[in-house]
């Protein structure tokens, strides 16, 4: 409940004069008290809100006639900050903005308004998402980075676990942060924004290869350290090259351009639009916030150039939540699961549950295992060695995508992200973790010592039974 300060008008003239005001309670300017009552239209002027205590006691202490403290109902936010991309806020008008305040405004807008709505209970783990968000704070600052999300979903039912959005902002004084004219902060970022995956798309084209029955994860290439489509020439990072036969598991463990061009090329191009088109790429994934997605369109023009640089990632506009749900549908053995906020309503003193829901089968459950093995040979003997946890066999792929900005690419700007899944083989989370422009070479050294450090967490936490012994 908020206590409002009001002063009665007759006829325009404050009965209270500013000076009385200024002495007894306000302390501010008479300038400032009779700004607040130029209004001669209302016979009321709220002269302060959200009273403390202390001011409220003095104020009916001093029995100063036509000055009234008023009640009325508005929305608290104990947190503070935690949760507030998800949350988001009420207005001054007690209209749900952003969050999940936007998205079900008309259930919780009765409950705010004394009536009988909805409560909602969250997927959100108290625990989980305090830690996400002190990891994203602590790397986004540390690294310099602009921003950054962490993504926490469970891929057997689809309940998020924790959704972190950094930089944040306090929901009970918003207006302090809305000083961008685009109120950008308020956006969140895991469902409002898109970006370009870079490496961490890899798996996706690697199990759509395997699923038309392409490759295996055996299956050899040579590379040649560069391939050309046109006018563009596509090189590995740092333009290494690879001697030897390479297999398609290798590709993986050292994230290679060429390798996965190779694989991308095995396949149709309207085979590979129709799984991305299954995988979810062009709608939204229907989680419960709001949310944009990106029709691709530059991409269903159908230049070879584009799909060979979106089978790594590049040229390929999603949202970190969409790509959550597709790994979490690997993790699934191949059916994607509807990610939701809300496990539980109460309306009217019933219960509503929310029962998991899942997509068709859109891989078979052996090309899922697969991809899967796959992601665990890059940590186990790839670049990504530095998400292993002992005892435990995780999954996963590094991401370190280029910024697209003025129709080209930028030679500065680097998306860095690392996404994965523990214990890979009877998976009880996805972890996506996403830093925008950190000052770091690549996601190896900056999404990756996030990963590590937060599914540790977790396998601590919920005390999940070891792999293998150490």
């Amino acid at each position: 409940k908020n206590k409002n300060f009001i002063v009665n008008k007759s006829n325009g003239i404050p009965i209270i004069r500013g000076k009385d005001i200024q002495r007894y309670y306000i302390r501010e300017p008479k300038i400032f008290v009779d700004k607040k009552l130029e209004n001669k239209n209302s016979l009321f002027g709220l002269l302060k809100e959200n009273l403390s205590d202390f001011e409220i006691e003095r104020l009916e202490n001093q029995n100063l006639e036509g000055v009234y403290v008023s009640q009325k109902r508005q929305r608290y936010y104990p947190q503070v900050k935690l949760a507030s991309g998800v949350l988001g806020f009420v207005d001054t008008n007690g209209e749900g903005q952003y969050g999940l305040e936007s998205y079900y405004d008309n259930e919780l807008k009765q409950q705010l308004n004394g009536n009988i709505g909805s409560d909602l209970e969250l997927t959100i783990d108290y625990n989980i998402q305090f830690m996400s968000e002190k990891l994203l704070k602590n790397a986004v600052e540390g690294l310099e980075a602009e921003g950054g999300q962490i993504i926490v979903a469970d891929p057997i039912s689809g309940a998020i676990i924790a959704l972190a959005d950094y930089p944040n902002f306090d929901p009970n004084n918003y207006s302090d942060y809305a000083k961008d004219e685009n109120m950008i902060i308020f956006q969140n970022s895991a469902t409002q924004k898109t970006y370009e995956p870079g490496s961490a798309f890899k798996p996706i084209t690697m199990a759509i290869a395997i699923e038309e029955g392409k490759i295996t994860p055996q299956t050899t290439y040579r590379d040649s350290g560069v391939v050309k489509i046109g006018g563009y020439d596509i090189y590995n990072y740092a333009q290494r090259i690879y001697p030897g036969d390479i297999t398609m598991t290798q590709v993986i463990e050292k994230s290679i351009n060429t390798g996965i061009v190779f694989v991308e090329q095995q396949i149709p191009h309207s085979i590979f639009l129709d799984y991305l088109d299954k995988f979810g790429f062009f709608e939204k994934t229907g989680v419960d916030l709001p949310e944009v997605f990106s029709e691709n369109e530059e991409l269903k023009k159908g230049y070879e150039i584009n799909f060979a640089t979106a089978s790594f990632g590049q040229g390929i506009e999603i949202t970190p939540l969409q790509l959550v749900r597709v790994f979490c549908g690997l993790a699934n053995g191949g059916k994607m699961p509807k990610l939701y906020l809300v496990a539980k309503r109460k309306e009217n003193g019933k219960t509503i549950e929310t029962q998991p829901e899942f997509s068709n089968q859109i891989i078979s459950e052996k090309t899922a295992s697969q991809t899967i093995s796959m992601m665990v040979s890059a940590v186990e003997n790839g670049y990504s060695q530095a998400a292993k946890i002992p005892g435990y066999y995780i999954g996963g792929k590094t991401g370190t995508a280029q910024v697209a900005e003025g129709g080209g690419y930028s030679a500065e700007k680097t998306i860095q992200s690392f996404i994965g899944l523990g214990p890979a083989f009877s998976p009880k989370f996805v972890i996506l973790v996403k830093l925008d422009n950190p000052k770091a070479k690549t996601a190896e050294y900056s999404a990756l010592p996030v990963f590590h450090d937060l599914a540790k967490y977790i396998i601590n936490l919920w005390q999940l039974t070891p792999d293998y012994k150490i």
